[in-house]
């Protein structure tokens, strides 16, 4: 065998300088999730919620300190638990912060899909530093990520209308993630089958926006 054909058939090394970034963004996206079941778990939805908008705030400066950017969906959705978390803290009403995410998971439904009527694949520019795809790609990949946003808030919706805050709670924290991971890892055939053919699929390539 060659030592070109050798090269061909050797697994890729895992870039850890891509894979790193990603991490710390997963864990500050979880750290306020986990803070709030705890907390509710031990006192009750109002403490949980204050303790939600203060790791929110915590998360948020964190990423702005050690990534040096913070991405457009973290901000957004930090924005509305501080302003829904206000307004349940302040009435004294835990509806405000139950509908957060159906709001949130509408608002980027409603703007990926949207978009698509323009024929704007807005997906890209919030993923387009870390992928490259040609323009069905995008908008596949919009297109899933804005109908799974939608069906995100109508879970949101079916939980907290039909059983308990702690059953709403576990799996706000413990549910959605897992899977919106297992959604994201079910869209790599879209990635590999639409990257461009000059570009490796198997290491999702790095690309800056003029």
């Amino acid at each position: 065998m060659s030592q070109e054909n050798k090269a061909e058939d050797a697994e890729p090394d895992v870039n850890w300088d891509e894979l790193r970034p990603q991490a710390i963004k997963l864990v500050l996206e979880l750290g306020p999730l986990v803070v709030f079941f705890f907390v509710n778990a031990r006192f009750d939805i109002f403490t949980a919620t204050a303790w939600f908008m203060g790791a929110m705030v915590v998360s948020l400066a964190l990423s702005w300190m050690i990534l040096k950017k913070v991405a457009v969906m973290p901000l957004v959705t930090g924005v509305v638990v501080l302003v829904f978390g206000g307004l349940t803290l302040w009435l004294q009403d835990d509806t405000f912060i139950k509908i957060k995410p159906t709001i949130t998971n509408c608002l980027f439904g409603s703007v990926l899909l949207g978009g698509l009527l323009f024929k704007q694949s807005l997906l890209k520019y919030v993923f387009g530093d870390v992928y490259k795809l040609l323009p069905r790609g995008w908008y596949i990949l919009t297109l899933r990520w804005g109908v799974f946003f939608f069906v995100l808030a109508i879970i949101n919706e079916i939980l907290w209308r039909n059983f308990s805050t702690d059953v709403w709670v576990a799996f706000k924290v413990w549910g959605v993630m897992p899977i919106t991971i297992i959604f994201s890892l079910a869209q790599l055939r879209v990635l590999n089958k639409y990257a461009p053919p000059a570009e490796p699929t198997h290491v999702p390539p790095i690309v800056v926006d003029p």
